[in-house]
């Protein structure tokens, strides 16, 4: 991977404005989410709208398999912690939920109404809430600003109790921001209003990973240099600290399509995280 140097700090973030058809994946998500939860609801397998905190968006949905439940598979949205909800990815739950976990996808509250250590304290809540709910081992995955949030439970610093953090058994790190310290410079911090002392402390990539974590961070390959540096940076640092790291870049995926997979129960993404 050759580096260059960076002049447009905003556009290195910028994913909608290099996809064509970045419209169109966004308008379909809650339409094909509102469809795979009007089935679930229908073969009584969906629990929706379930209060995990005090919060307004304190809320997730559980998709419960159609097998006896392997554990809890936690998928955590991106949005770059200021957009999208939980309503938006209901169909990705599909591969998970066809290899036999049930599947918790919580909201949070959003910049600027709460800063980014809040939201990662609240993903805390909601998986230690769904784990109260569901037994057995635990995994995680997250995309974008999930992918952040889900490699954050994974630290030495994470805010999840000691006995949740010893029933995670995977965590799969989508496309993440593994090393905020660069959102400093963009325009989105006036929404974020990240300092550098927060971005140090929220970085997981400048943070030791828990001992014993396993973590496959997934990127596509035809996604912005900035976020294939940033998933390599999180696995070559916490491959440095002892984590069991796999790296994937996923040919002719970019920043939109790359969670596809995860419909698919087959397919190499859903095989990593609930295989």
């Amino acid at each position: 991977m050759q580096f260059f140097p960076i002049a447009d700090w905003d556009d290195a973030y910028a994913n909608a404005d290099h996809i064509p058809g970045a419209d169109a994946f966004i308008r379909s998500w809650p339409k094909d989410a509102a469809k795979f939860r009007k089935t679930l609801v229908k073969q009584g397998r969906a629990a929706l709208d379930v209060a995990y905190g005090k919060g307004e968006r304190n809320r997730l949905d559980l998709f419960y398999p159609e097998t006896e439940p392997r554990g809890l598979a936690v998928f955590v949205h991106g949005g770059y912690w200021m957009r999208f909800d939980r309503t938006f990815w209901s169909h990705f739950a599909a591969g998970p939920l066809a290899r036999g976990w049930v599947v918790a996808m919580p909201s949070y509250s959003l910049c600027p109404d709460v800063r980014i250590p809040a939201i990662t304290k609240e993903v805390a809540s909601a998986i230690e809430f769904a784990a109260r709910e569901i037994k057995g081992p635990i995994r995680l995955a997250g995309h974008s600003a999930g992918g952040h949030l889900v490699a954050r439970m994974v630290c030495k610093a994470s805010p999840l109790k000691k006995s949740v953090q010893n029933r995670i058994e995977k965590t799969v790190s989508i496309s993440p921001v593994s090393d905020l310290r660069p959102l400093c410079r963009l325009k989105i911090n006036d929404v974020l209003k990240l300092t550098a002392s927060e971005a140090e402390k929220e970085s997981p990539a400048l943070l030791e990973p828990l001992p014993g974590a396993d973590v496959t961070c997934w990127v596509g390959a035809a996604e912005r240099s900035e976020f294939v540096r940033q998933n390599l940076l999180l696995a070559a640092a916490w491959h440095g600290l002892g984590a069991h790291v796999t790296h994937v870049e996923e040919s002719d995926r970019h920043h939109f399509d790359v969670i596809d997979g995860l419909q698919d129960a087959d397919s190499g993404l859903t095989r990593s995280f609930a295989g």
